[in-house]
């Protein structure tokens, strides 16, 4: 399990990121297009980064097997299109190329691409996707064999027709009925054109690095180009201000930072970049049109603002999370994702503490009045998941631990006076632990001395295989059972897999857990060297 990395040292991570991708977005390495996001959506006849799931359910058999709310992702993923006029669609296709082939309507969703609809194109390449509900608005792909695919737009209009071929879909697009896609491919010729225009450049640019005067005269060349395009979809948004392609746009769109102000030294303030950045981060963001869920550019907007700019530490992430989700229409579906990544994304993460975050937004926003998308027993299981965890968060005082050791005298937790203690919960049979328990004894003979005990819980119930290791293995450490299972350790420590390793203070807070041994010397190393 990793641990947190110290919030001076992310500070300076996310700066560092910040002043990158600030100079890419200058430089003209990515004009017109998000760092993050293969866009504007891709030229290219196949694609190897298509990942196209046929079905929801496989892929959240695997999901729910590691995270409570793997399923919850599918549950309103499936209900999503009920809050859209029930007109149906009715998309007729044609792609010279293509013949007797299943081909398939995809969207964009989150950071994935689903399977919405399928059907057989005929030996002219004919073929069209039917359905009796409308389809919620966004980008959508219509992928033919051999991963290749083209994008639509999918919104108000939801009746009409492409034609194209599978030599250049966008050069030989043609609409029919469908003013927004019309629209759409405008802007795409347009770019392709402007993107061959500026790859000869580009080229150039790096034949002449090294000539200061020709870089220059291949910049300002780029920069007539980038601002053709700049220009262009300034244009588009002001002309077409609701359309999703403008809200495309927007989201991203780098944040415009003023002039850094300089320190009393004369060195720039690099902490009023990370601040300003962060702070404006969501401005261009419409995080109240649920459409942007459907495109492709929305997930690693969320995604770089909670894990490249957010100190990953369990209160900065529950205060962000907090004031993203104060941008959302409460029980949009808008709201209801991000509240389910957020919670999800760090129930499954590896970075010990995390677990806090998941008690925070089930506390705040699994209730019954906010999660009403949730069936009763489902919510139940994610409140009870989050009561177990919640007293064994690290920073929180342990309950005690009362069980007999092999002599059967009754030892007690809290009777351990040293500055550290390892709470250990094992079992002999176990094939992981026999290899675990001979390292956390070379520990505990290392640090012993200096203050440092181990009360070993032993999860077997059968004690002759118990106490067979511990003569074997010379544990002398405090060792107990609880044979007759009287103690409620299991459940108040959420012991379901074994080994595991719980570092406390000398108040009994946890300090680490489920932690490596590796890790415990490393921890152990550091604070024993810091009391010196």
């Amino acid at each position: 399990m990793l641990v947190v990395m110290k919030r001076a040292k992310f500070i300076n991570y996310s700066i560092d990121l910040i002043k990158n991708r600030l100079r890419l977005y200058k430089s003209g390495n990515y004009p017109h297009q998000h760092p993050d996001v293969e866009f504007p959506f891709s030229f290219t006849k196949t694609s190897s980064k298509l990942s196209l799931n046929l079905s929801v359910i496989p892929i959240f058999k695997s999901i729910m097997k590691k995270a409570l709310l793997g399923f919850l992702f599918l549950t309103f993923l499936t209900t999503f299109n009920h809050s859209y006029a029930q007109e149906g669609y009715n998309i007729k296709v044609k792609v010279s190329g293509v013949r007797d082939s299943l081909c398939y309507l995809a969207n964009y969703f989150g950071d994935k691409q689903y399977l919405k609809d399928s059907c057989l194109a005929d030996a002219q390449g004919n073929f069209s996707f039917k359905g009796k509900e409308a389809l919620g608005g966004g980008i959508y792909l219509v992928v033919i064999p051999g991963k290749k695919y083209f994008e639509i737009v999918v919104d108000k209009e939801q009746q009409f027709s492409v034609e194209t071929d599978t030599l250049d879909f966008v050069k030989h697009m043609v609409i029919k009925g469908s003013n927004e896609n019309k629209i759409f491919y405008d802007y795409l010729k347009f770019i392709s054109e402007k993107s061959k225009a500026i790859e000869p450049l580009r080229a150039e640019y790096e034949s002449v690095k090294n000539d200061p005067a020709k870089v220059e005269d291949v910049r300002k060349r780029m920069s007539v180009i980038d601002n053709e395009v700049i220009t262009y979809k300034a244009n588009f948004e002001t002309s077409n201000p609701d359309f999703i392609l403008t809200k495309v746009f927007q989201c991203t769109q780098e944040v415009k930072m003023p002039e850094t102000p300089k320190k009393a030294d004369g060195s720039l303030d690099s902490l009023f970049m990370y601040t300003y950045y962060k702070s404006h981060f969501f401005d261009n963001i419409d995080l109240t049109d649920d459409r942007l869920l459907r495109t492709p550019v929305l997930h690693p907007k969320l995604e770089q603002y909670f894990t490249k700019l957010t100190v990953q530490m369990p209160d900065s992430i529950n205060k962000e999370a907090d004031y993203v989700i104060s941008k959302l229409k409460p029980g949009s579906e808008m709201f209801k994702y991000v509240v389910w990544w957020v919670t999800n994304h760090y129930e499954t993460s590896n970075i010990m503490g995390m677990d806090a975050v998941f008690v925070h937004m089930v506390e705040n926003y699994y209730t019954k009045e906010k999660a009403f998308w949730v069936d009763d027993a489902q919510l139940y299981k994610i409140q009870e998941r989050a009561k177990v965890l919640k007293p064994i968060l690290v920073g929180k005082q342990v309950k005690n631990i009362i069980l007999k050791d092999s002599l059967g005298v009754a030892k007690s937790l809290y009777d351990i006076k040293t500055k550290y203690t390892v709470l250990y919960f094992w079992d002999p049979d176990c094939g992981h632990c026999q290899k675990v328990t001979p390292k956390l004894k070379e520990s505990y003979d290392k640090f012993k001395s200096k203050g440092f005990e181990v009360y070993a819980v032993c999860t077997e119930v059968e004690m002759d295989k118990w106490r067979k290791f511990i003569k074997e293995k010379n544990l002398n450490w405090i060792n107990v059972a609880d044979p007759e299972l009287r103690n409620n350790f299991r459940h108040d420590f959420d012991i379901t897999t074994t080994p595991q390793i719980f570092l406390l203070d000398n108040t009994k807070a946890i300090i680490a857990k489920r932690i490596e041994v590796d890790t415990l010397n490393e921890i152990l190393e550091k604070r024993f060297s810091e009391a010196k």
